[in-house]
C-alpha cells in the first residue's frame, strides 16, 4: 500500500509541478487561464477566481493547464478573456516562454530536491550491494550472486559502489579476493576482471571489470550540509545528472546503448516502490532523476512535445510568418507515431523484464 501511494505521489507531483511552470509564466505574462486541475478525468471540487477555474479532478495523476485562446477556441476567440490576454494572440517569443517554463520547473524541482536532501540528509552514494551478475562474467564464474553485499575488495574495506569500482580498476587484471555479505553469511570468493570498453568523457577506454551492476539502493555518505553549501552542491548535481542523461540519451540514438534500456511505467513504478521501501531520502533522489528526465525529453524537438512548439513559435519569430498549418498537422501524425513507438517500446521493454 505505501508502495502504490508513493507512486501516485511521485508520478502526480512531476507532471503537476511540470503544469505548474506553465501556469505561472501564463500568469506572469498576462496571458488568459480558463482551468488549472490537479489531476485529470471528471472535476471533483474546487473553486473559481475571476475566470479560472482551480480543480481538483478524478484521476489523480498529474494535471492540466488550460490556455485561454489555445486548443479549439484558438481560431474563435474567448468570451471570457480579452484579446490581449489570449496566448494565441501573443507574439512568439512569450508563447515559447510559457511552453518552456514546464520543463524548465522539472529541473528547478530536481535542484529543490537535492538542495533539501544535502541540507536535511546529505550526500548519497550508491550501497555496495550487487543487483545483477552478468551471465559468462568473470562474477558469475566466481560465483557472485545478486542481492550479495560486498565488503572488501583485495583487502580494502569499500563503503559505497563507486570506492568498490574504483579498487577493482585500480588492481588491474590479477584475480582479487572479493569479501562477501549473503545473507549474513560472509564469504570469500577470487574474481579476475577482464576488458571492458567504457565511453569516458565522449573517449572509448578500456577498464578492468568483473561483470556486475549496482542494485540502486543508496545511503548518506557525506553528512548534511550548509544552506549556501547544500545550494551549490544541487546545482553541482543537477547538472551532473543532467549531462548523465544527455549522454545516455546521444548513445541511444547513436547505438552505443541498447533500447533494451528504455523503461516505461512499470519500470517507474517498481523503482519508485522499492525506493519507498528504504526510505523518503531514496525516494526523492529517484524522484529528482526522474523529474530531470521528463525535463530533457519535453524538450525534445518532437512535435506534440513543448520542445516541438519552441521549434514551431520559434520559426515563426524567425521568418514572421507560423507554420503552415498542413506542414504542422504532418509533423504532428509523425510525433504522435514516434511517441506511440517509444512508448509501446517502453511497454514492451517493462513487460519483458517482468515476466522473463
Amino acid at each position: 500500500m505505501t508502495s502504490a501511494i508513493a507512486v501516485v505521489l511521485v508520478l502526480s507531483g512531476l507532471i503537476f509541478f511540470h503544469e505548474l511552470g506553465h501556469f505561472l509564466m501564463a500568469r506572469i505574462l498576462g496571458i488568459g487561464v480558463r482551468a488549472f486541475s490537479l489531476g485529470f478525468g471528471p472535476r471533483l471540487l474546487g473553486w473559481r477566481s475571476g475566470a479560472t477555474d482551480y480543480r481538483l479532478s478524478a484521476v489523480p495523476l498529474g494535471g492540466y493547464v488550460n490556455l485561454a485562446g489555445e486548443g479549439q477556441e484558438a481560431e474563435e476567440g474567448d468570451a471570457d478573456f480579452p484579446d490581449t490576454a489570449l496566448f494565441n494572440r501573443r507574439p512568439p517569443w512569450q508563447r515559447m516562454l510559457v511552453v518552456l517554463a514546464g520543463p524548465a520547473f522539472n529541473f528547478f524541482l530536481a535542484w529543490l530536491i537535492y538542495w533539501a536532501l544535502l541540507f536535511s540528509y546529505g550526500q548519497a552514494a550508491l550501497k555496495p550491494v550487487i543487483g545483477d551478475v552478468l551471465p559468462d562474467s568473470p562474477a558469475a564464474a566466481a560465483g557472485i550472486r545478486a542481492g550479495d553485499t560486498v565488503l572488501s575488495v583485495d583487502g580494502r574495506e569499500v563503503s559505497s559502489w563507486n570506492e568498490m569500482t574504483m579498487t577493482i580498476q585500480t588492481g588491474g587484471y590479477r584475480p582479487v579476493a572479493v569479501v562477501l555479505n549473503r545473507g549474513g553469511e560472509v564469504l570469500t570468493v577470487s574474481v579476475e576482471p577482464v576488458t571492458r570498453e567504457v565511453d569516458a568523457d565522449g573517449r572509448t577506454i578500456q577498464v578492468p571489470m568483473i561483470g556486475i551492476k549496482a542494485s540502486g539502493e543508496t545511503m548518506i555518505l557525506v553528512p548534511p550540509q550548509d544552506l549556501f553549501s547544500s545550494a551549490l552542491g544541487a546545482a553541482r548535481e543537477t547538472w551532473e545528472k543532467t549531462g548523465f542523461i544527455v549522454r545516455g540519451i546521444g548513445k541511444m540514438i547513436t547505438g552505443q546503448v541498447s533500447v533494451k534500456e528504455v523503461g516505461g511505467p512499470i519500470l517507474i513504478a517498481q523503482e519508485v516502490g522499492r525506493q519507498a521501501r528504504s526510505g523518503l531520502a531514496e525516494v526523492l533522489y529517484l524522484m529528482a532523476f526522474i523529474s530531470l528526465n521528463l525535463g530533457l525529453i519535453n524538450l525534445l524537438p518532437v512535435p506534440v512535445l513543448d520542445g516541438g512548439h519552441i521549434v514551431f513559435y520559434g520559426y515563426e519569430a524567425l521568418f514572421r510568418r507560423p507554420v503552415s498549418e498542413r506542414w504542422r498537422m504532418v509533423a504532428t501524425r509523425i510525433g504522435i507515431a514516434f511517441l506511440f513507438l517509444l512508448m509501446g517500446l517502453a511497454l514492451f521493454n517493462d513487460l519483458y523484464r517482468l515476466f522473463a
